[in-house]
C-alpha cells in the first residue's frame, strides 16, 4: 500500500510552474482526498492508510498537512523523488485521472468542491471528524455513476 506521502509527490511533480502551476498545501490536501475517494471507489481499498480529517476549509489528511505546513499559502516545491515509478499501471491510472480533471482547479475552488461533498458534510457536522472510508467509497461511488451518464 502506499503512503499518502508517495501520493502527494505525484501531484506535486505533476506541477508545471513555468505555466504558473504552482501547487500549495490547501490544493494539495483537496488532491489527494479526491484521489483516495476515486480509488475507494473503483477498487474499494484504501489508497493509503493514513487518515483525512473534515476541517474547516475541508479534507485534511493530517500528517501531510504537518509536513508542509511550514508553507502557508506559498507553494510547495517540486520534489526530487520518483513519484511515478512506484506506482502499478492501476493506480497511475486513477492519479491522472484525478490530476487532469480536479488539477486544473485552484485551491479555493477545490475548497469549495469538497464543501459540497457528502462526506466533508457528515464528518464535519460532527466536529473535525474523521471522513471514514465507507462515506467516500459511498460516495464517490455516485460520482463515477454520473460520469458515465
Amino acid at each position: 500500500m502506499n503512503t499518502c506521502f508517495e501520493v502527494a509527490d505525484y501531484f506535486l511533480k505533476r506541477q508545471e510552474p513555468e505555466a504558473g502551476d504552482l501547487m500549495t498545501n490547501l490544493k494539495l490536501q483537496k488532491l489527494v482526498y479526491y484521489a483516495q475517494g476515486f480509488y475507494l471507489a473503483m477498487l474499494e481499498a484504501p489508497l493509503f492508510n493514513e487518515p483525512i480529517e473534515a476541517w474547516e476549509h475541508g479534507p485534511v489528511c493530517v500528517p501531510l498537512y504537518d509536513k508542509y505546513k511550514s508553507f502557508g499559502r506559498n507553494p510547495i516545491p517540486i520534489p526530487d523523488v520518483d513519484a511515478y515509478s512506484i506506482f502499478n499501471k492501476e493506480t497511475h491510472e486513477i492519479l491522472d485521472m484525478v490530476h487532469k480533471y480536479y488539477g486544473q482547479f485552484s485551491a479555493w475552488k477545490l475548497r469549495n468542491l469538497t464543501h459540497a461533498d457528502t462526506p466533508w458534510i457528515l464528518a464535519y457536522n460532527n466536529g473535525r471528524a474523521e471522513i471514514t472510508h465507507k462515506s467516500m467509497m459511498d460516495y464517490f461511488k455516485t460520482q463515477l455513476v454520473d460520469e458515465e451518464t
